[in-house]
């Protein structure tokens, strides 16, 4: 929809750069990014949003602290993305304000649908178009998503619209960003990418280089998907060149 305007709010510019790369896929032309709860505030105070995707764990004020303060300048939906799982934390974040939420790690997709089903209930009373108009739309949308891709290298699969890690069978839990970098290197299977690229492709070229945090993500990985993380067999380091994940079947040296 070109006349919906979105407002993204997380301190992780590569969340921010996934979120938005999938939202203008989905037609979604109007969206704006900050990276701390006063910066949210200060926007909705200066511009009519649609529906606000905010994230709970912000430097300075938290989500939940600043929700209030932003329910009275916009009555926008608010999706709370957050890595708490309990009921209170649950409550909590619909008594300040909060419309609905998505735990993390999450698929970006299942963040679409829930913006287009806010939108769906909330857009009629905001815009010129009807209830059977916006309905058409968020079904049509919906009906457009693909199911995505399975990665299967045998003793772990990465199912990548369903942000699902399954090893030997069993889902394993999978941060944001450590699920994201596996997706990445699943893509490109035994090619080589030095930390300098990864991090541009995964953290996003706006973000400033860090070869620790890297390797910190490299190691999150092979915790999660070798047999021995200290002998990897899977995601290796070529010496002076950089980390590829190596596909059942092809040959290679650590």
């Amino acid at each position: 929809m070109d006349h919906v305007s979105l407002l993204l709010v997380d301190d992780e510019q590569a969340i921010l750069h996934m979120l938005k790369t999938v939202l203008l896929k989905e037609q979604f032309l109007h969206i704006d990014t900050v990276t701390t709860g006063e910066a949210a505030l200060e926007a909705c105070r200066n511009k009519t949003y649609h529906c606000i995707i905010l994230d709970i764990m912000l430097p300075g004020k938290s989500g939940l602290e600043i929700c209030p303060f932003i329910r009275q300048a916009t009555d926008a939906p608010i999706l709370f993305l957050t890595a708490k799982t309990t009921d209170y934390d649950k409550l909590t974040g619909f008594a300040v304000g909060g419309d609905d939420y998505v735990v993390k790690p999450f698929n970006p997709l299942e963040v679409v649908a829930r913006i287009k089903s806010l939108l769906n209930r909330y857009l009629p009373s905001r815009t010129g178009l009807s209830q059977p108009e916006v309905s058409e739309y968020v079904k049509t949308s919906l009906a457009d998503i693909p199911q995505g891709a399975i990665y299967d290298y045998g003793r772990f699969q990465v199912h990548e619209f369903a942000g699902e890690l399954r090893v030997e069978g069993k889902a394993v839990t999978c941060p944001a960003l450590v699920f994201q970098l596996l997706l990445f290197f699943c893509k490109h299977p035994n090619r080589i990418f030095t930390k300098s690229e990864l991090y541009e492709r995964v953290w996003g070229s706006e973000a400033i280089s860090d070869d620790n945090t890297v390797m910190v993500h490299i190691h999150r990985i092979r915790e999660r998907i070798e047999a021995n993380p200290s002998h990897p067999t899977f995601l290796i380091n070529v010496r002076g060149l950089g980390y590829k994940l190596v596909q059942p079947g092809s040959v290679s040296q650590t």
